[in-house]
C-alpha cells in the first residue's frame, strides 16, 4: 500500500503570484496532514519561484511527518537541505525554462557528481532519492550512486491516450518498477499522476511511495485541502481493482 506525498509548491505558486501572505504552504501542509497525508514533499528552486527559504525552514517546525525536500543537485541547495535536515531530499534536474520538472535526473552522465552529493546528504542523516526516468540504465546508475530510492517520473504514462498506447507505457513503466526493485532501491513515483489515472500506478505491487501536487492542490481549490488529500488516499490505498 503506497504512502501519499502531497506536493504543496503550488498553493506557494498562488502565493507569489501576488507577492503576499497568502495562501500560505504552511497551512496547506497542515491541513494535507489532516486528510491522510503520508509525506510532504516541496521543492525549494533555486530562482525560488514558489516555495521560499522561510517555508523550507517552518515546515521542518510544524511537519509530524515525513519531510521531503526536492532539490538540484547544487552546492548551495545541498547546503540549505543539510541546514534544514529534512527527512529525505529528493535531487532532480531544474531548468530556469521549464514551467515544472520535464524529465528525470541524467545519472549515466552525471554519476560522480551526484556520487558526492549523495554521500553528503547521508553523512548528514538524510536519506536520499533520485528522479529519474523509467530506464534500466538510470536505475541502476542510481544504485551505483548509493541512493537509497528513486522516484521514477510518471509523465510518459500521464500523457499517453487511452488503450493502446497507455497499456504499452504502462507495461514499460512496470518493468522499470522491477529493475528498480531488483538493485534493492525503494520504489517512489510521481510527475503527472492525477485522480483519473493514479489507480494503475498505485496497484503496482512493489510500489512504497506516490508524489502528487498539481492534481491535488486544483482539486482542494474546489474542496478543501483536507477532503482532497482525503479522496486521493482512498484511491493510492484501495486495493481493488
Amino acid at each position: 500500500m503506497p504512502r501519499l506525498g502531497v506536493n504543496i509548491d503550488h498553493v506557494a505558486t498562488v502565493r507569489q503570484a501576488r507577492r503576499t501572505f497568502e495562501p500560505d504552504p504552511v497551512w496547506a501542509a497542515a491541513l494535507a496532514q489532516l486528510g491522510g497525508a503520508d509525506a510532504i514533499t516541496f521543492h525549494l528552486r533555486e530562482d525560488r519561484r514558489h516555495i521560499q527559504d522561510r517555508d523550507a525552514r517552518v515546515l521542518k517546525e510544524t511537519v509530524t511527518v515525513k519531510l521531503n525536500f526536492e532539490c538540484a543537485c547544487t552546492k548551495e541547495m545541498l547546503d540549505i537541505a543539510i541546514d534544514v535536515k529534512p527527512t529525505d531530499v529528493l535531487l532532480v534536474p531544474e531548468s530556469r525554462q521549464e514551467i515544472t520538472t520535464e524529465g528525470g535526473l541524467n545519472v549515466v552522465a552525471k554519476q560522480n557528481d551526484i556520487r558526492r552529493a549523495v554521500d553528503r546528504l547521508h553523512q548528514a542523516g538524510i536519506s536520499v532519492s533520485l528522479f529519474v526516468d523509467p530506464e534500466v540504465a538510470q536505475i541502476a546508475a542510481a544504485h551505483a550512486a548509493g541512493a537509497d530510492s528513486v522516484e521514477l517520473h510518471t509523465g510518459s504514462y500521464a500523457l499517453a491516450k487511452l488503450n493502446p498506447e497507455r497499456a504499452e507505457v504502462l507495461q514499460s513503466f512496470r518493468r522499470a518498477c522491477e529493475v528498480t526493485v531488483q538493485h534493492g532501491l525503494q520504489l517512489h513515483a510521481g510527475h503527472g499522476l492525477t485522480y483519473a489515472n493514479v489507480r494503475a500506478i498505485a496497484l503496482i505491487p512493489e510500489m512504497r511511495e506516490l508524489n502528487i501536487g498539481h492534481s491535488i492542490v486544483s482539486r482542494a481549490i474546489m474542496v478543501g485541502m483536507s477532503q482532497a488529500v482525503r479522496e486521493m488516499k482512498a484511491l493510492v490505498t484501495t486495493h481493488e481493482e
